[in-house]
């Protein structure tokens, strides 16, 4: 038995789009922003090891601050939530005791238990090849993210724009990321579609399964 029909999880990926105008009268309701905010925790990482940070933008200040950096696309300044995504820029051995710390406050187990697990993520992200591109590793891991936000507002019935055309180092001047040890690599727009969005009715554009699919 599924906890869900195969309708109810089809269904919203079939109706989400990138939503390109937003009603920036409507904002989203806080006790579903904060069941998005505990699914970006619970997206799956590398390691389980979350390399990233999550920017939310409420702020119609700050939202309009970036739409100049944005290719003068209004979602960010029209749009209920603006979420940044910013990825870590190095990892260091103190981030990984860090880690352990906290696989050991929520399991309950000594952090000495864990030697095996630290050797393993200095081996591969302090020492090992993964190493010299730590920053490209963390991008990867928030994208991840970024496709659980996606996924998880259709669900929901909340609109959404995956915004890449964006400029990162300024984004990062705005939001005083630039000495923070993370930097903007994507955002997304989220709230409610305008009433006169004419994208909200076109087709949705998708290569066959047979063409992406392969089955061996």
């Amino acid at each position: 038995m599924h906890p869900i029909s195969h309708e109810s999880l089809l269904n919203p990926l079939h109706w989400r789009y990138a939503t390109k105008a937003f009603d920036p009268g409507r904002k989203i309701p806080a006790e579903d922003w904060a069941a998005l905010e505990q699914s970006l925790i619970l997206t799956p990482t590398s390691y389980g090891f979350q390399p990233f940070r999550f920017v939310v933008i409420t702020d119609q200040t700050t939202k309009e601050k970036l739409v100049p950096h944005s290719w003068n696309q209004k979602q960010p300044a029209d749009c209920s939530h603006y979420l940044v995504f910013a990825a870590k820029e190095t990892v260091s051995q103190e981030d990984v005791n860090h880690y352990l710390a906290r696989i050991a406050e929520v399991r309950g187990v000594a952090v000495e238990s864990l030697d095996f697990f630290r050797k393993m993520l200095t081996g591969d992200l302090i020492e090992g090849p993964r190493s010299r591109i730590q920053q490209e590793w963390a991008t990867r891991q928030a994208y991840i993210s970024l496709g659980t936000f996606l996924t998880a507002t259709a669900m929901l019935g909340i609109d959404t724009c995956p915004m890449e055309g964006i400029d990162p180092v300024k984004y990062d001047e705005i939001l005083g990321l630039s000495q923070s040890g993370y930097r903007t690599v994507v955002a997304a727009a989220a709230g409610y579609r305008a009433a006169g969005d004419k994208y909200a009715s076109m087709a949705k554009v998708r290569f066959p399964a047979e063409e992406l699919m392969i089955r061996i």
